[in-house]
């Protein structure tokens, strides 16, 4: 025999509705307000309020006549309802895109370099050709992105070549030199080359350091037991050079961004440290080999580099 199932002995679940409901109360500091901006009556914003508490076992709100606020459980509350309501406009807004006919993302993890001056040309050309795909492109460290790829998190990722890429399949695609850039009035005489390890007690502009290069610099600095002094960090490439520009101090960028920024406030030198010629590498999941438009714009990258 089935034995009915009573749902007033089951949990109550908290949804989406409930949050808006909580978020709006917090907001306006009194659940009579907060009801009243979701056109809910006090007692049916009341009731979802308790339930709320009820099913997470821990008051959500000091009440007092004056008003309500938050507890810390409350606080915790509010600030993962904010994320969550973030992610649904994000999911909402790639449903639309399906909608509109927009029918596949390509995924893609690569390296500060990559991200800044190889990748924006050609994703332009790529999209302007194919209407039907979006590209969902993050930066990250290269030994960052490879952790990525092998959880399957990407269908692509750009890597410098100083990372070991067992387990994945690769492809050339660009080489990638890093420089010193000096301030043209403070610029080591009679060099035409210059060591990682002497540039250390110079000041220097730099990128975030959560970025990829400027972990991998900083990680070479820690070879020599030595930091960094960082006067500023910015968020483009060409700010760092437009910086250097207005001696304030020096930088390391890829040799590619450096001459494209070339002017008579500016000189680089080659790092004469092997790690500062490196390759960048294309690279997929070894077991699975990439299809649709991942397999369009795998091939589409490869033939770029094939063309230079």
């Amino acid at each position: 025999m089935t034995v009915p199932l009573n749902r007033s002995l089951l949990p109550h679940r908290i949804s989406t509705y409930d949050l808006h409901v909580f978020a709006a109360i917090a907001e306006a500091g009194s659940i009579t307000r907060g009801a009243e901006s979701m056109h809910l009556s006090l007692a049916a914003a009341s009731t979802r309020l308790q339930k709320m508490e009820h099913a997470l076992g821990t008051e959500l709100l000091h009440r007092s006549k004056l008003g309500v606020r938050l507890t810390d459980a409350g606080r915790t509350l509010l600030r993962h309802a904010g994320r969550l309501e973030r992610e649904l406009e994000i999911l909402h807004a790639e449903m639309a895109a399906f909608a509109h006919g927009i029918r596949s993302t390509v995924r893609v993890l690569c390296n500060t370099a990559a991200m800044t001056e190889y990748l924006p040309p050609l994703i332009g050309r790529f999209l302007a050709e194919h209407q039907e795909v979006d590209i969902d492109l993050r930066e990250l460290g290269s030994q960052d992105v490879l952790s990525a790829m092998r959880q399957e998190q990407a269908d692509i990722g750009i890597v410098a070549d100083y990372v070991r890429t067992e387990g994945l399949s690769t492809r050339f695609f660009r080489e990638d030199r890093l420089v010193a850039v000096f301030p043209s009035v403070r610029r080591p005489r009679q060099t035409t080359s210059v060591q990682f390890a002497d540039l250390l007690t110079h000041p220097f502009v730099g990128l975030p350091s959560e970025s990829g290069l400027s972990r991998f610099i900083q990680n070479q600095a820690i070879q020599y037991g030595r930091g960094i002094h960082y006067r500023v960090r910015v968020r483009s490439l060409d700010t760092v050079v437009s910086l250097v520009a207005d001696e304030v101090g020096i930088a390391i960028i890829p040799e590619t961004t450096a001459r494209r920024l070339a002017s008579p406030k500016i000189d680089l030198l080659p790092l004469e440290d092997p790690w500062a010629n490196r390759k960048l590498l294309l690279c997929t999941a070894s077991d699975a080999v990439p299809e649709g438009p991942a397999a369009v714009f795998l091939d589409y990258l490869s033939g770029s580099a094939l063309a230079r």
